[in-house]
């Protein structure tokens, strides 16, 4: 008898509880019981079909393109590819001393090369960190000396005891001769 009381007070106590689907307990009760309170979520006011249709076409409309002038409407990607090679340094390792009169001007090392125009004439600096190390007068030319970039340095052989220093960029192509340190 004990147990039969104890299952009809345990039923009465679980059913007797207002409990919600997900089985938390719902004290305030559900948005049903707030059916006819029109300020329950605030001050709202009603929309008309009108009003609905123009809100809805004001966010889904396409935004007009803006018309770009000049050059950038015409660029090709390869026009962008070649600006953004521009903007990286030109390094040069150099694998032995170079001297002129047997002064050693640039030692063994890497280097941003630099190359500038200065009254006509093109100019080549040789940078270490942000440190010029020297300055070389260079010879313009049109040749490409069959590299596969615009940009670029590079050395060739030239003479017994001499390299040739190539240079290429936007602006100009050019080439130095110096001298192997001994």
């Amino acid at each position: 008898m004990k147990k039969f009381v104890t299952c009809i007070i345990s039923l009465i106590f679980m059913f007797g509880l207002p409990v919600s689907a997900d089985g938390v307990e719902n004290i305030g009760g559900d948005l049903w019981d707030n059916f006819g309170d029109q300020n329950f979520y605030g001050n709202q006011q009603a929309v008309s079909d009108k009003q609905f249709e123009e809100a809805l076409d004001s966010k889904t409309k396409k935004k007009k393109k803006k018309k770009i002038k000049g050059q950038a409407q015409h660029q090709s990607n390869e026009t962008n590819e070649i600006k953004a090679t521009a903007d990286e340094p030109n390094i040069l390792c150099v694998p032995t001393d170079l001297s002129i009169g047997g002064k050693v001007i640039i030692p063994t090392g890497h280097y941003e090369v630099i190359g500038e125009k200065r009254n006509g004439k093109p100019v080549l600096k040789f940078y270490q960190a942000h440190y010029l190390i020297t300055e070389l007068p260079a010879t313009e030319t049109q040749d490409d000396f069959e590299q596969e970039t615009v940009n670029f340095v590079g050395i060739k052989e030239y003479k017994n005891n001499q390299i040739m220093i190539i240079f290429g960029s936007l602006d100009f192509n050019a080439y130095t001769i110096i001298n192997v340190a001994e």
